[in-house]
C-alpha cells in the first residue's frame, strides 16, 4: 500500500502579536557582493533575529529576502515581543558597524509589530509541509513594518493597550495614525533613533 502523505495540522484562530523584522540598505548593496558574503551577512541577520525571538517564547513563522516574520501568542505576548524588538534594535547596531567596514554595506534594521486574530496552521498536502499565519494581524504587521524607519520599530494601539494592561512602561513616540479605507485609522507609536538614517 502507498504511504500517504503527511496532511497539515487543523487550523485554528488565535490572539497573536506577529513581529516583522528586516534590513534597511542591505539587499541594494548585496548585488555587489559575492553570493557566499551575501548569504553569510543575511545569515547573521535572521540569526540575531531569531535569537531574540525565541528568548522570548516566540517562533519564527517565514523567512523571505532579508525579511523575518514571528509570532507570539499566550499570556504576556504584547510584552515578550516588544522585548524582541527592543533586543533586536539594541544588537544591530554591531552588525550595522562591521558590515560596513569590513564590506562597504551600510544597513540598518527595521521593526513593525501588532497585536490581533490570525488563524495558525501548518499547510500539507499538496503543498510541502510548513507554517502558515493568515489574518488581518498579519497584513497589518507588514504595512507597520514599512512606516518604520532604519533603526526604528513602529508598533500599533493594539499593542500599547496590551502593554498598558500588564503595567509595562516603554518610551514610545506617538506616530500618524495608519488610514486604510474603509476603516477606522490604526493609532501608532514608535521606538525612534536619535538621528535618522539615510541610505539613498
Amino acid at each position: 500500500m502507498a504511504a500517504t502523505k503527511a496532511k497539515g495540522s487543523a487550523p485554528e484562530r488565535s490572539p497573536v502579536v506577529i513581529l516583522f523584522a528586516e534590513t534597511r540598505g542591505f539587499t541594494r548593496t548585496s548585488e555587489m557582493l559575492q553570493p557566499d558574503v551575501v548569504f553569510a551577512r543575511v545569515s547573521e541577520f535572521f540569526a540575531l533575529v531569531q535569537r531574540a525571538i525565541e528568548r522570548h517564547d516566540g517562533e519564527v513563522r517565514n523567512l523571505m529576502n532579508d525579511t523575518l516574520m514571528a509570532s507570539f501568542a499566550d499570556g504576556g505576548s504584547a510584552e515578550r515581543a516588544v522585548q524582541a524588538a527592543q533586543e533586536i534594535q539594541r544588537d544591530f547596531p554591531e552588525f550595522e558597524e562591521s558590515w560596513e567596514r569590513d564590506y562597504g554595506i551600510r544597513a540598518s534594521v527595521a521593526i513593525g509589530l501588532h497585536a490581533g486574530d490570525a488563524v495558525i496552521g501548518t499547510a500539507g498536502d499538496p503543498l510541502p509541509r510548513q507554517p502558515l499565519v493568515i489574518g488581518d494581524s498579519v497584513s497589518i504587521a507588514e504595512r507597520l513594518l514599512h512606516r518604520a524607519r532604519a533603526g526604528e520599530f513602529v508598533f500599533s494601539k493594539t499593542v500599547m493597550d496590551a502593554l498598558a494592561a500588564t503595567g509595562f512602561a516603554i518610551d514610545a513616540a506617538e506616530l500618524p495614525p495608519l488610514v486604510i479605507p474603509r476603516r477606522d485609522p490604526i493609532e501608532l507609536f514608535g521606538v525612534l533613533r536619535d538621528t535618522r538614517l539615510d541610505f539613498t
